[in-house]
């Protein structure tokens, strides 16, 4: 649980990273046998791509660090449980976990379709849920809010 929350507040700084740039703060960090192979925020505004997720962007690094598009043994540490398209990636990926801090009710591969789980896919990812929940969940408010905040002054 120490290692899931150090590369979890690395994950955070990512998010803090995304914030400033006006992205929606999400932060993910991928590792395996104990190294960081990459780190990265959602960048969809900067990159005008949809599917810049942070943790396809991080899978994205991760591959071509190994020169390898499967990443067996790696671990995903990401701010807010992956969405759909992102929870394809990690099981396409091959990974062996994943470490989410807030869920996402709204949107979440997990808590509403429960896609790595599902014995009819080809792979199977052990998950771990909640790690620093309260921090991950508080960037994402934070945001939000000042979004609103915003649009109700324009």
């Amino acid at each position: 649980m120490q290692d899931d929350e150090y590369y979890m507040r690395l994950a955070l700084r990512e998010a803090e990273s995304g914030l400033e740039s006006g992205e929606v703060p999400v932060g993910a960090v991928l590792t395996m046998e104990g190294r960081v192979l990459a780190k990265a925020h959602n960048s969809p505004i900067l990159m005008k791509d949809p599917t810049a997720h942070a943790e396809i962007l991080a899978i994205r690094e991760a591959a071509a660090g190994t020169d390898n598009y499967r990443l067996q043994g790696a671990t995903l540490y990401v701010t807010i449980e992956p969405c759909v398209m992102c929870a394809g990636a990690i099981v396409h990926a091959r990974m062996e976990r994943l470490v989410f801090g807030a869920t996402d009710p709204k949107g979440g591969a997990l808590s509403l379709y429960g896609i790595l789980h599902d014995g009819k896919l080809n792979h199977f990812v052990k998950v771990t849920g909640g790690v620093l929940r309260e921090e991950c969940g508080n960037i994402l408010s934070r945001f939000f809010r000042e979004k609103r905040i915003k649009d109700q002054i324009l």
